[in-house]
Order: structure tokens, then sequence, then C-alpha cells
């Protein structure tokens, strides 16, 4: 794939060189990235068209939000709904681009005269220091671990990206003295390509695993994209600053091609590659002169993890324990604790906050409990696993077996890590665990995934439920077994995990509003 390399000249000289500008917003949006974008440039003074193929109906809530605010200037907004205008890009000053619209063979971006996202704005103008992170699995929680870390240490930090919150809602609250945490998606990473503006004081690469080979076809252009995170670092006399990269080894298919690297992992090429200091994080300790944090084994199999950095004489305890589940929240929390030992917090003190992190919303998120005549279900929503491998780690992330509702629309991933623990074939080798925990039940929901994980299941005589063209069909079906099952068992505790595995094009809005829509339809459904 050819990469489109943006210019590193900035589309306004200042920020008061908005004023009275044309500013196109493509992607309105529900997730309020360019609701925030058209909120900014009205604010400073532009004229601002907010362009969206999506139709006036579906986008209500945002345009409410925006119409119904006496603080704009919604006389230099105009709504383009429905579709997008050439002329709109073309008589654009500036055009804020979505990162989930390609560039290439984009004749719309191609005709604009300059193109920047909410993110480039951001960084161009803003000085406080950058936490940056990207990967494949558990960037999500890594910074919700590290921003909940940060406010409890005392820090005045905020969270934007990926994460559905634009930098540009608290670019007017940030100064150098605020760190801001950033989580950012591959697409995000490209859009910033050539302008260097990305230059964090800390970059985190989490683990690197297939994920969005519909877009891009293959994983070295994947991959390409999240090295831009730590691209522009470099350390000087005057300024300090990390990287920090995965220590283990890749699962076996997924390590970088040995016909253009000669590293043997991802985590590896990184570290060659960076400018930066380089710290490693693993789930054992860390060979002989490499520095990062690592977790041990301790008797309770509780999160343990020390660091040991250049200069320290001896490492230092900076997890121990979380009250979040899973084997894979360890490694997330020990990033987080790494970084606020990096922006000076007392490791005593870092213990104390990382067991106290609640965790993060769609993220295997208690929300509900029901008791089904004396029989306790525990209800979590996993909703933001929209690949295989995540949904395959939330059904191991209990200690015992669960009920599962899984399944959707595929990304161009492979299904094997999800099959293989609904089959309980045993290779699939959580987080490098002995046992491995059969799923009591599978609940699927319709889609070109579920499609394929029935074949397998089918060729294996393995029962499950579905396939199943709603969240309402799915839960009653759920009920009714479980009513059955109670008339015909003990009372005991069960664990019901939604981690799809998939994206839901058509039955949801995005991931977000499938676990609010779950979360919603069990609370009011399976009431005491």
């Amino acid at each position: 794939m050819e990469f489109h390399c943006y210019s590193e000249k900035c589309a306004f000289s200042s920020l008061e060189d908005i004023k009275g500008k044309r500013i196109t917003v493509m992607g309105l949006g529900l997730n309020g990235g360019g609701e925030a974008a058209v909120r900014f440039f009205l604010k400073k003074g532009a004229y601002v068209i907010a362009t969206d193929m999506k139709s006036e109906e579906i986008l209500k809530p945002t345009i409410d939000r925006l119409n119904n605010d006496k603080n704009l200037d919604t006389s230099k907004l105009t709504y383009r709904l429905g579709e997008h205008r050439i002329e709109d890009f073309e008589n654009a000053h500036c055009v804020i681009k979505n990162p989930g619209v390609k560039f290439e063979g984009n004749k719309f971006l191609q005709a604009a005269k300059n193109i920047e996202t909410d993110l480039s704005i951001f960084l161009r103008f803003t000085e406080c220091p950058i936490i940056a992170v990207t990967g494949s699995k558990g960037k999500s929680s890594t910074v919700s671990a590290i921003h909940y870390g940060l406010k409890q240490a005392g820090f005045n930090a905020f969270l934007g990206g990926n994460i559905t919150v634009s930098p540009l809602s608290f670019f007017d609250e940030v100064s150098k003295e605020t760190p801001v945490v950033l989580e950012l998606s591959s697409w995000q990473l490209a859009d910033l390509r050539g302008r260097n503006v990305l230059k964090p004081f800390i970059s985190i690469i989490t683990k690197i695993v297939p994920d969005h080979q519909n877009w891009y076809g293959n994983m070295e252009d994947y991959v390409k994209d999240k090295r831009l995170i730590y691209a522009d670092q470099i350390c000087t006399k005057e300024n300090s600053c990390y990287s920090i990269f995965d220590a283990e080894g890749d699962e076996v298919g997924q390590e970088p091609d040995k016909n253009l690297h000669s590293e043997s992992s991802w985590g590896q090429l990184f570290a060659n590659e960076s400018k930066a200091c380089v710290l490693r994080y693993g789930k054992s300790k860390l060979n002989d002169g490499v520095f990062g944090a690592w977790l041990e084994e301790n008797k309770d199999s509780k999160a343990f993890g020390k660091v040991f950095l250049p200069g320290m004489k001896k490492p230092e305890c900076i997890l121990n324990g979380l009250s979040v589940p899973g084997e894979h929240m360890k490694t997330n929390a020990l990033n987080a604790a790494l970084t606020l030992f990096l922006m000076g917090v007392d490791a005593e003190k870092i213990v104390e906050i990382c067991k106290n992190w609640p965790g993060i919303d769609h993220r295997l998120q208690y929300f509900h409990t029901w008791n089904n005549n004396g029989a306790l279900y525990k209800f979590y929503n996993d909703s933001c696993a929209t690949v295989p491998e995540a949904a395959a780690m939330a059904t191991q992330a209990f200690g015992k077996s669960v009920i599962l509702f899984t399944g959707g629309t595929e990304k161009g991933l492979s299904l094997k890590p999800l099959i293989d623990v609904l089959k309980n074939k045993g290779n699939f080798d959580v987080q490098n665990q002995n046992k491995i925990y059969p799923v009591k039940e599978i609940y699927l929901l319709e889609g070109s995934a579920t499609n394929s994980i029935i074949e397998e299941l089918q060729k294996s005589q393995v029962d499950f439920y579905g396939p199943f063209e709603s969240l309402d069909s799915l839960l009653k079906k759920f009920t009714e077994n479980q009513f059955q099952k109670n008339m015909e068992n003990d009372a005991k505790e069960e664990v019901v995990v939604f981690s799809p595995g998939a994206t839901s094009f058509g039955m949801f809005l995005n991931e977000f509003d499938r676990g609010n829509q779950f979360m919603s339809k069990v609370s009011s459904l399976l009431n005491d």
C-alpha cells in the first residue's frame, strides 16, 4: 500500500488565523469527534460546513446538542447531511478529516486545499506533555488506567483520542503542566504521517495481533501505521522521552515477516527503531541489561509487578493486586504503573492506586446481577472486544467456565483463537495458562463471522444457540434456558459475558452503542 504523507505546514499560522476561514468538517458523527471539531472552529470564529453521509434523523442527537447550545454562533454553521458535495471540499480553507475515511481514492479529500484532523490541530497548538498509547489489544484499558492513576496522584490530567473523546473538547483547559493521555488507532496515526507533530513524552505499544485486515490487507501495512507513534520521538539533553514495548515473543504466525525484518518480534523491531529511551514490559523478569517492568508470580495469583530503570540500584514493587478480572488486565495495569513511575509518582502510592482502579466501560465491565430464584447470574459487558482473541481471553478471565454471548460481522481476521476456545480444543493457551476453561453455553448474534463460527462448531458437534437477529431474541432464549436449568439444578453463581469478538454492522451504530443496548436490555429485562 502507498501511504499518503500530509504536509508539515499547518493550514493556519495561528489560532487567530482561524477566524473567518471556511472549514468543512467531514463526518459529524455520533461519537463526539465531529461535534467537537464543529464546536472548536465555531468558537474560533470560522464558518463551518458539517457534512456527513448519514441522515439528519440518525444524527439528530448531535444536531440537537449543537443547535441548543447558546454559546455557539450557529448562524455560521451549515449542515450537509445524507451526501457530500465536491464544492464544500474545493472551496474550504481546510477540511477536518474523519479517521475512518481513507484518503486514497477519495475524490472529496483529494479536492481539498488543506487537510487536518482534530488530533493534528490539538497537537499543533498545545504544549502539554503527551502520553500516547496504541496497539491491537489492551490500549483502551491501558489509557483508562493511566488517566485514573494520574488523577488519583493529583495531576490535572485529560484523556482523549480513539476512546471517543476528542482532545479539541478540552483544548482550552490544558497547559504545559497538564498531562494528556491519548489512545490512538492506526487510522488516527496514519492521519499524522508527515506532519511532525506527535512527539509524546511517553509512547506505549500494547500487544500487536492482526486487526483491521479488511482495511489494510496485510500485517505489514497495519504495523507501519502503529510505528508512527514513536517516529518523531527524540531524546535530547533538555528533554527525555520514553518508548515502552512488549518484551514477549509474538504468537505463532503473527510475528514480523522474516523476508522483510531481521527481528523475531514486533516489540524488538520497535525497540530497535525508536530514538527515545526504550523500556520493555513482560509477563516474566526481563533479561539482564533490559530496563522496564515485569510481572512476577505469587502464591495468591494476584497482579504483582516490579520496575527497574537506568540509575536504580534495585527493582521496586509498583503493582500488588487488582480489582478488575482477567490475566490481560495485569499487563495493562503494569504499563499504567510504569507510566506513573516515570511521571514521578511514589511506588507505594502507585500500588494503592492500581488496586482501586475500577476498569473501563465496555471492557469486562460488571453491571448487573440477576437473582433467578436463588441462582445468581453476574453480567459483564465486553462489547469493545472486537477481535476474536479478545473474546477468547474474556472466556478465561474469571478462573471458571462462563456463559458467552458472542459473534457478529467479521473484520478479515482469523477466527481460530475464539473457535478453539469454543470447541475447547485446549491448544489456545490464553496468557500461557495451563488450564483452559470450557464455555458452558454459547449464544451467537448473527453475522458473517458467526456463520464461520457455526460451521466449525457443527463439525465438532459443539452445542450452541442462535444465530439471533437481535439482542432481544438472544436474551429471550437465554432466560428460557436458565429458568429450565434452575428447576433442574441447585442454586449457584454463573458468570455471563457479552464479548462479540467481531463488529456488528447494521445491527448497532458501533461497539459502544452495542454495549449500551446490551446493558440496558439486560437491566430492564432481568430485574430481581
